[in-house]
């Protein structure tokens, strides 16, 4: 028949993303990434927009963007750029607040294990560092 586009396999989309097939069954699952049609096996099929979709995805978890996120981003009008602006303006506020708090904490974290660090290097006897550890702090109020 002429015209008609040739469906990809599950494995064929996954390969071209460089993803495991299982990551389109998982997204599936999270109902953002469905297949177009199912073969008489029940094998799952897709159009070849996928890929783009499954790319589209994939970068967006690579920005740290969730998937609840990734589902509302799909479900975005593109035609009407108000609207979409404001959605993914308020999505990039509320991911970059939560990476804030997170770099502070490993702040917090990076400059305990310097101290350990430090603590291990100038140890001469038994280690400073498992007998802390290993000491109950009081809580703090």
């Amino acid at each position: 028949m002429a015209g008609k586009r040739a469906l990809l396999t599950v494995g064929q989309v996954a390969e071209a993303v460089g993803v495991p097939s299982s990551t389109l069954r998982y997204y599936e699952r999270e109902g953002i990434f469905t297949p177009s049609n199912r073969n008489g096996a029940g094998y799952r099929l897709y159009e070849p927009e996928a890929v783009e979709r499954l790319q589209f995805i994939r970068s967006a978890q690579a920005v740290g963007f969730t998937l609840e996120d990734i589902r509302a981003l799909l479900d975005l009008d593109q035609h009407d750029p108000r609207s979409c602006k404001t959605s993914v303006q308020r999505l990039l506020h509320e991911r970059l607040g939560e990476v804030e708090v997170k770099m502070k904490e490993l702040k917090r974290v990076r400059e305990a294990l310097r101290r350990a660090l430090d603590k291990c290097r100038d140890s001469t006897g038994e280690c400073p560092v498992l007998i802390e550890l290993s000491t109950p702090k009081k809580r703090r109020r």
